[in-house]
Formats: C-alpha cells, sequence, structure tokens
C-alpha cells in the first residue's frame, strides 16, 4: 500500500521561507515517473506547484516560478519542496504527491486532481 506523509509545514511571515518533505512508502522510487507538490486554499480549486519528472526536470506552476525549488533523496525516498519569498496568497493545504505512470509530468501541475497518490497534506500559513 503506497503511503505519502508529508511534514514541516507551519506558520511564516511574508517574505520568509519554509521547507516541506515528502516520504513515501510502498512505492520504489525508481518506479515513480513523477513526483510533486499542489496545493489547495479554502474554497478554492487544487493548484500544481510543481513536479519533478524521471528525467530530472522540473515543472512549476506560474504563480511559483523564481521562488520554489524542489530536491529528491532517492535512497531516503523523500523529496522536498523548498519555498521562498512567501506570500500570504501561498497559504494554503499542500499535499505531496506521485504518480508511476502519467506522462508527461507537466499535465499534473496543469491538473494536479490527475495525481495517482497523494499524502494527507500539511498546512501553510502565510501571514501579512
Amino acid at each position: 500500500q503506497v503511503h505519502l506523509v508529508e511534514s514541516g509545514g507551519g506558520t511564516v511571515q511574508s517574505g520568509g521561507s519554509l521547507r516541506l518533505s515528502c516520504t513515501a512508502s510502498g512505492l520504489p522510487m525508481y518506479t515513480i515517473n513523477c513526483m510533486g507538490w499542489f496545493r489547495q486554499a479554502p474554497g478554492k480549486e487544487p493548484e500544481g506547484v510543481g513536479a519533478l519528472d524521471s528525467d530530472g526536470t522540473l515543472i512549476w506552476g506560474d504563480s511559483v516560478k523564481g521562488r520554489f525549488n524542489s530536491s529528491v533523496d532517492n535512497d531516503q525516498n523523500t523529496w522536498d519542496l523548498e519555498m521562498n519569498e512567501l506570500k500570504p496568497e501561498d497559504t494554503a493545504m499542500y499535499y505531496c504527491a506521485a504518480d508511476n505512470a502519467y506522462w508527461p509530468c507537466a499535465g499534473l501541475v496543469r491538473d494536479p486532481n490527475e495525481w495517482r497518490y497523494r499524502g494527507q497534506g500539511t498546512q501553510v500559513t502565510v501571514s501579512s
């Protein structure tokens, strides 16, 4: 059974930084085509944050491009989301996600409802 668990959420002031981590179990890293993140604010549709494909290419949503970054640790079965220059509009529940069939990964940033596996989410709140 596949489990994705996020950690690292919290509250930060506008302009600050946070780092989220996702740990995967039940899904070997070498089988994952796409890994990434999406977010959902109250009353809004899910929004794609970013995706890393198996070729090492990072695809970012327009609202976070240039401010967020991601890294992978295949030995630990984890991937991180480094969020910088945070804004109040970044406030949302953040979900890590993975897919072992979907391709290309850019489609998952456009439509995050398509991710096959997702975690329970971690709250990020940015105060002004």
